[in-house]
């Protein structure tokens, strides 16, 4: 393995004071409630709203806004969404009466949470399709009540217009303007206005996200999202432009962003270098894109396709591109990634925004343990049992002698009983 250009290493930096901080305003929104949110809107927002929620008005303003075929973009991108997260859920089955013996019969089913709330990001840009692959796969999911929350526009008192019609289109109960970790705060615990929810899911920068980590368990959580990945796994065969362009593209969300080239060609290697140089000179998000390519961006060339595969597992990116001769031949070998982009032909930006898989997913390595949000994030499996008396009389002595060997005597009581 030889790196050709070396990302800055990752420092340990001391989290104490992001949990302290975090920590007294999850405090300060249990004790004061919409108080404690005003406060920090004043604050952190420059403007202070009456109603936290979006009023009909408000989202139909937005609309009018909107140029028709940005709406008619964003109704395009929801469609293929909502047909990806419908065939999820077709993929899904209820199992009724299996009988592991004689008269035991067990099952599952498949309950939609009662509540969520989709946290959009403002920040540097508004992320309307965030909006779209949040609120989206809740609904096909059956979630009764789907909140939607995001920042608003500094001063204005507004979540941006883009931002409120995707969360309308993509079918969002509620609408609040709320943002930060008093947002998450709000909806794990409850406020004068806002009623808390079982599940919280959508990124956001470092506060939303260890206020999630510290509100877990009050509620539940997608996972904890640290700054934007891609890792992409060429050959000699892929162009240095299409590459640079799909580096770029990662690298322009945050100055932490990570681009990662894997490639098995040395010319590859240094002519993708030479690209993403060359059209860092003339991208308009060139500020941001140019400090994380310099900061995080890395270059190494490697032996062969199967050292590839085993750095890529390693690492295990939230995006993976594998743009390589016949791809096939090492898919079925990647096993830790968020999402999969196979081929040229295949930019992770198409899954972005509309293509149809969901943009939402596991960074710093959480792809080994977890994949990104999908329409089973809104579900739970539920087991069920029941028994004929023959089964019952058949099984208690077992479960009798196993209790008793751990000392749980009431458990052998309730199955003797049932000699």
């Amino acid at each position: 393995m030889n790196i050709i250009k070396k990302a800055k290493e990752r420092t340990a930096e001391d989290n104490r004071q992001l949990r302290n901080t975090v920590s007294d305003i999850i405090d300060n929104v249990c004790r004061n409630g919409d108080a404690a949110l005003r406060d920090y809107s004043q604050r952190f927002d420059g403007f202070v709203r009456e109603s936290f929620r979006v009023s009909r008005e408000e989202i139909d303003a937005a609309y009018a806004k909107m140029d028709p075929a940005d709406i008619e973009d964003l109704r395009a991108a929801k469609a293929n969404i909502e047909a990806f997260a419908k065939a999820q859920l077709a993929s899904m089955n209820e199992v009724t009466d299996f009988s592991p013996q004689p008269g035991i019969y067990l099952g599952h089913r498949i309950i939609p949470v009662s509540s969520c709330c989709c946290y959009v990001p403002g920040g540097r840009y508004p992320l309307f399709s965030t909006a779209l692959m949040l609120i989206t796969p809740a609904k096909v999911a059956g979630v009764k009540r789907v909140a939607a929350t995001a920042p608003v526009v500094h001063g204005t008192g507004d979540i941006h217009y883009k931002t409120l019609v995707a969360m309308d289109l993509a079918g969002a109960d509620e609408i609040y303007a709320v943002g930060g970790a008093q947002a998450i705060a709000a909806f794990s615990y409850g406020t004068e206005q806002i009623r808390p929810v079982d599940v919280i899911v959508g990124p956001g920068n470092q506060f939303v996200a260890e206020a999630k980590r510290q509100c877990y368990g009050q509620v539940g959580i997608d996972f904890i999202a640290g700054p934007s990945e891609v890792l992409v796994i060429a050959d000699e065969a892929a162009d240095p432009e299409v590459l640079a362009a799909d580096l770029l593209a990662q690298c322009e969300h945050d100055p932490n962003a990570k681009a990662f080239l894997l490639a098995t060609d040395e010319t590859l290697a240094k002519a993708t270098i030479a690209a993403v140089e060359a059209e860092l000179e003339t991208l308009e998000t060139a500020d941001v894109a140019r400090q994380s390519w310099d900061d995080y961006g890395e270059v190494v060339l490697l032996g062969d396709l199967a050292e590839a595969v085993e750095v890529c597992n390693a690492y295990a990116p939230e995006h993976l591109e594998v743009n390589i001769q016949d791809p096939d031949r090492i898919l079925d070998q990647l096993t830790n990634y968020g999402s999969l982009f196979i081929g040229g032909n295949t930019a992770e930006a198409f899954g972005d925004y509309a293509s149809g898989t969901n943009h939402t997913l596991p960074t710093i390595k959480a792809a080994r343990y977890t994949g990104g949000v999908w329409v089973g994030t809104f579900l739970k499996i539920c087991t069920n049992q029941r028994m004929t008396p023959g089964a019952s009389a058949a099984i208690a002595p077992l479960v009798n002698r196993m209790a008793k060997g751990e000392g749980l005597i009431a458990h052998a009581i309730a199955a003797e009983k049932r000699f």
